[in-house]
């Protein structure tokens, strides 16, 4: 999807691109792409590696255009892993601003893209909205990264009574989400310290924003590396968690075992056809019973004192 707006920040959609405006891409159709290439005059090979999922951030610059990459992190449902980063591209060229990603996304929603609209004003300079865009990404990333922290909660609870490996593998998953941020956010972090070396952060109002960008991308980058140290040391410790369990299961299993040999080994010796001094007896019967209960009752609480059962 291609919209065209008139300002940075999508306040007024605009019919046909004009000069200084902002074209915002969002998941294009292979049509779209031509479009692209053919009608801005952008590098069709550039654009594919914008819309490669696993393409790195960088700064590239041209004779015509100057492009920007960052990673973002967008919510997903690929493989179970909840949240995943993609990149997003920010071609500048002399008439007009365009951004490129290949999925929605919660940085430049296609839907609202406006991302100032509660500031009451436009924003014309392009270091002063890609800064902003690396600021709505830092905040973006903590948001996420707490979100992982409850949800690794909830799966630290179930895993205290598991003996299955699903809630490992849940966990896992997660640890999977960590590493992927701290890749996506460390590489982030040299393209804003290449911004900050380059000459185009001119105003004290970029700098300022460059410096709170530099600040946000770091604090997620603890916070990431700290719940990733987190979670590694605890998937070694609820591995042990759930073979103990298992081990108890077991155990659990053996004593019940033992306490029905009881009574069936009883039976099993008045029950042969040999004699016995007891097979004319009327009370037989109800002597086994009690003898095989007494005898079980004695184990359970043999077994109780020692804490195995």
């Amino acid at each position: 999807m291609i919209k065209i707006f008139k300002t940075f920040g999508g306040y007024f959609e605009i019919p046909q691109v004009e000069n200084g405006c902002w074209i915002n891409v969002t998941q294009p159709t292979a049509e779209e792409i031509q479009r692209i290439s053919e009608e801005f005059h952008l590098p069709s090979d550039i654009i594919q590696d914008i819309l490669d999922a696993d393409e790195r951030p960088r700064l590239e610059i041209d004779d015509t255009w100057s492009l920007v990459i960052i990673r973002i992190p967008i919510k997903s449902t690929n493989n179970g892993i909840p949240f995943h980063t993609i990149p997003l591209g920010i071609f500048m060229a002399e008439n007009f601003t365009m951004t490129l990603c290949l999925q929605n996304n919660e940085i430049l929603p296609i839907e609202q893209p406006s991302l100032y609209r509660d500031q009451y004003r436009q924003i014309s300079d392009v270091i002063n909205f890609i800064l902003r865009l690396f600021l709505r990404s830092g905040n973006t990333y903590l948001r996420y990264l707490k979100e992982i922290n409850q949800q690794t909660s909830i799966i630290e609870q179930d895993l205290e009574k598991s003996i299955k490996n699903r809630e490992l593998n849940k966990l896992l998953k997660m640890e999977k989400c960590l590493v992927y941020f701290i890749t996506s956010i460390k590489a982030n972090e040299i393209v804003l310290a290449k911004l900050r070396n380059s000459k185009k952060i001119v105003t004290e109002i970029n700098e300022d924003l460059l410096e709170d960008a530099i600040i946000e991308n770091k604090q997620a980058l603890e916070m990431a590396q700290i719940y990733s140290d987190i979670q590694s040391g605890m998937m070694d410790a609820f591995a042990s968690v759930i073979s103990n369990n298992l081990n108890v299961v077991m155990k659990q299993l053996t004593l019940i075992s033992i306490l029905l040999m009881i009574p069936t080994l009883i039976a099993s010796i008045f029950g042969m056809n040999v004699p016995n001094s007891m097979e004319n007896s009327s009370l037989a019967m109800p002597l086994i019973i009690v003898v095989s209960l007494l005898l079980s009752i004695i184990s359970v609480i043999f077994f109780r004192k020692r804490q195995w059962f």
